[in-house]
């Protein structure tokens, strides 16, 4: 049997279908613990499943997936109908998990599902959380120089000239006694003062991130810290992308398209050509640029590759994408050769 699941927040419609295509039951689940055995228990009684295609595996369907997966169940992410066909039909939950059983019945879904119960899920949290430090503190540097731009010149001049580091000290050190009876100086000086305190505990925040991200990396994936140009972060991004169960992928060429550094053909009658690919993921290509980059200025080997290439007529862009997909096989290969245990904290 093939099991085909629409999640959604509160509640999981479930549809089981036989290899002919034919469905046998339809029923809805609680998104909780006891929902999920439920499903799974209720999918069992009608027939042997091995395979389930769930949509938003990513999102609402991710803790499902993780359960199925430990259910000995393989989970495939199940792509929607699209808008062409929601408009030649109705739109149902039954109708959506029909047709997610149907896409892997077909073949037209076949990505295996991220496991997300090993160390890469654990580097994806303090991903998550320090990207969110980083972006709320640049915000927050923004505003506080906006306000000293229409602060009083009095207080303008006397922050003018310092670094970001020792701007945000003083401004910390900002006391609401010394804006006379002027309300609104006092109102400057304390907001300037709040929005430096908010960055500072930010940064804390950041670096605390970033130093947990590094251990994990360091004790379960070191191999990849001891390549040149990887740094814990940009290590983190390309393996949050890969997925703790590395296996999931048919190659290193499918691990270069989830990075978008794999060329897409772009032919047409006696004319051959590959233009730039711009799916994947972004950050996880922009993990690969910075990498190149650092090489490209660092390492003699990909210097001199850089010179060769030009010397033949490649642009510069061109070998930066050409260094990309290398960077991208020799990440896929160094995980390849070491994947730690599903579980590991």
């Amino acid at each position: 049997m093939i099991l085909g699941v629409d999640t959604h927040r509160d509640t999981h419609v479930a549809a089981v279908m036989s290899l002919t295509g034919k469905t046998l039951a339809v029923q809805s689940f609680a998104a909780t613990a006891l929902g999920y055995r439920q499903l799974v228990q209720w999918a069992t009684q009608l027939g042997v499943v091995r395979r389930a295609g769930v949509e938003g595996s990513g999102n609402y369907g991710a803790a499902l997936s993780r359960y199925l997966l430990s259910q000995g169940i393989d989970v495939i992410e199940a792509p929607g109908p699209g808008r062409s066909a929601r408009r030649r039909r109705s739109k149902s939950d039954q109708g959506d998990a029909q047709a997610a059983a149907r896409s892997v019945l077909s073949g037209r879904a076949y990505s295996r599902v991220k496991a997300g119960n090993g160390p890469v899920e654990i580097a994806r949290m303090y991903n998550v959380a320090r990207n969110s430090a980083v972006k709320a503190c640049r915000q927050a540097t923004n505003q506080l120089k906006a306000v000293l731009v229409t602060a009083e010149p009095a207080l303008r001049e006397e922050l003018a000239g310092l670094s970001r580091r020792a701007l945000i000290h003083a401004c910390v050190k900002l006391g609401d006694d010394d804006a006379g009876g002027d309300p609104v100086l006092r109102a400057t000086r304390f907001t300037l003062r709040t929005l430096a305190e908010r960055i500072e505990q930010l940064t804390v925040q950041a670096r605390e991130l970033e130093r947990r991200l590094a251990e994990l990396i360091e004790r379960h994936y070191p191999q990849l810290l001891a390549v040149a140009g990887v740094g814990p972060h940009s290590a983190a991004v390309l393996l949050i992308t890969m997925g703790d169960n590395a296996d999931r992928l048919r190659g290193e060429a499918s691990f270069a398209a989830l990075c978008g550094a794999s060329p897409v053909e772009y032919s047409s009658g006696s004319r051959c050509h590959r233009r730039l690919n711009r799916g994947g993921g972004r950050q996880a290509n922009a993990a690969l640029y910075r990498i190149v980059l650092t090489r490209l200025r660092w390492d003699p080997r990909t210097q001199a590759y850089y010179e060769r290439r030009v010397a033949e007529g490649k642009t510069r862009r061109e070998v930066i994408r050409c260094l990309k997909r290398y960077v991208a096989r020799e990440v896929y290969r160094l995980v390849q050769g070491q994947r730690p245990a599903p579980g590991c904290s």
